[in-house]
């Protein structure tokens, strides 16, 4: 049987800092997914607060058989979602939470034990 690899666990989280078990340098915004987790770059997308989070940051969770996502709106709730990006995640069946980080946090850890799931997280505002 085929089996999707584990999501990474989230060990700590502060205002510009994730730690994710298995890597060892911390992360200020990151891409996880099951099997792994990188720095989430911006500047790859052109991604900003507003208009938000777009399809092509969600992009890469769905290749790594990310079947739920979590979207981190931010410490502070200032990252938007584009209402595209949603369409895009309903289309292919993938459930999606949108929460403040620290919540996104929490809900992505609790996933990760029982789904294949995939998180946009951002560590400041």
């Amino acid at each position: 049987m085929n089996r999707v690899a584990v999501s990474p666990r989230i060990s700590h989280l502060s205002w510009g800092r994730l730690e994710v078990e298995g890597w060892p340098a911390p992360f200020k915004d990151a891409k996880l997914y099951p099997g792994g987790a990188r720095e989430w770059d911006w500047q790859e997308t052109g991604t900003r607060h507003v208009p938000g989070i777009q399809p092509a940051d969600v992009a890469e969770l769905l290749e790594h058989g990310a079947m739920v996502v979590v979207l981190s709106q931010g410490i502070q709730e200032q990252l938007q979602v584009k209402p595209e990006t949603l369409q895009v995640l309903k289309e292919r069946g993938v459930a999606v939470h949108v929460l403040q980080t620290e919540e996104a946090v929490q809900r992505y850890n609790e996933l990760r034990e029982r789904e294949p799931v995939g998180a946009l997280i951002h560590s400041t505002c």
